[in-house]
This record gives C-alpha cells, sequence and structure tokens, in this order.
C-alpha cells in the first residue's frame, strides 16, 4: 500500500489463498481500496506551494479512483487482493496500474494546474470549475478562457500559458548575423 501512496513500483509479493466465496470476496477487494481512496486522493490533490489540498481535485480523484477500484480490482473474487501484511496479491497488477495512473494524473494536476484553476475560479473565468485542472494540464482552454486566465491569474496560471509567439525573423539571431555579414562580404 504504502509504494501506491508514494508512486514507486509495486512488488507483488502478497501471500493469499484462494476464496471460495468469490462474490464477497470481489466485493470485499473493492471496498477495501475504496476505503483508503480518500486518504490517497487527499495526498495526490495537495498543490506542491499548498498547505490544503485541492476540493476539486480531491473530488475529482475519488471518482477516477473508484471508478478504477471497482473496473480491476475485483479479481473476480478468486483471491484477496491484498495480504495481512498490505501487500498487493500477484494477480492485482492491472488493478494497481490503474489506481496508481489515477493518483499520479491527480498529482500532476495539482502541480500544474491547481493554482491556476484556484484562481480562475475566484475570478470568475470561464472554463474554471469541475474540468479545469483537465483543460489547463492538456492546454485545451478555448481563447476566451486563454484571454482571461491571461489577464486575471498570470502568474497563478504562467506554467501552463503559452509560449509568446516570435516573429521568424528572431527566431535565430546568431544566423541572421551570418548571413548579413556573408552580404556584406559578398558586395566588396
Amino acid at each position: 500500500m504504502e509504494t501506491l501512496r508514494s508512486g514507486r513500483e509495486c512488488v507483488f509479493e502478497a501471500e493469499v489463498t484462494s476464496s471460495t466465496d468469490v462474490h464477497a470476496q470481489a466485493s470485499s477487494n473493492v471496498r477495501t481500496l475504496k476505503e483508503i481512496g480518500h486518504t490517497l486522493c487527499l495526498q495526490a490533490a495537495k498543490p506542491p506551494s499548498g498547505v490544503a489540498p485541492d476540493k476539486n481535485l480531491v473530488a475529482n480523484c475519488e471518482r477516477k479512483y473508484a471508478d478504477a477500484a471497482e473496473d480491476a480490482c475485483g479479481l473476480d473474487g478468486k483471491v484477496p487482493i491484498i495480504d495481512a501484511k498490505g501487500r498487493f496479491a500477484p494477480a492485482a497488477r492491472a488493478c494497481y496500474r490503474q489506481l496508481s495512473s489515477v493518483l499520479q494524473d491527480i498529482s500532476m494536476m495539482a502541480t500544474v494546474a491547481s493554482a491556476c484553476c484556484q484562481c480562475a475560479e475566484k475570478r470568475g473565468c470561464p472554463g474554471a470549475g469541475e474540468r479545469c485542472h483537465e483543460d489547463v494540464s492538456h492546454q485545451e482552454l478555448g481563447a476566451t478562457a486563454l484571454a482571461c486566465l491571461s489577464s486575471q491569474c498570470g502568474e497563478a496560471c504562467a506554467l501552463m500559458m503559452p509560449a509568446p509567439q516570435t516573429p521568424s525573423s528572431d527566431l535565430h539571431p546568431a544566423r541572421r548575423a551570418r548571413q548579413q555579414s556573408a552580404r556584406a562580404t559578398g558586395s566588396l
């Protein structure tokens, strides 16, 4: 469980025995993981500069984490997902990857987009709200939202703002200087 919390790779070494009540075991596997989901999401949704987790990201994480647990972590009820020592069962590789992916995505959004989305919400910019973190992280905001974020939340959104376009003549000043020098030499 600690490797899932920290984002490290897991060694699947749980000592588990086959279950006889597959329906109950599948439900127990999902329930076990959902019970720790809130704690894991609180940690993943905490921006590096923030004291508290981003509440919008926590809610997003909990939804995605619960979906991943339901989709991939029942293990068809064949074995318990975690043993008494908190180690994942060898059959839980796909489950672990999906849960880890959710937590890593949320952590990345907290790092890249949280300050920007919190500012956007406070300033009433379009694009704030439920999808803001994903849109900002993937730079998929519309022109109106970008303009608002640029003018209202410039510093908070500096990580995600597109780089200013420079004229092509300014892209390679050293090359331009050599070309001008070559033209000057050729005219002598």
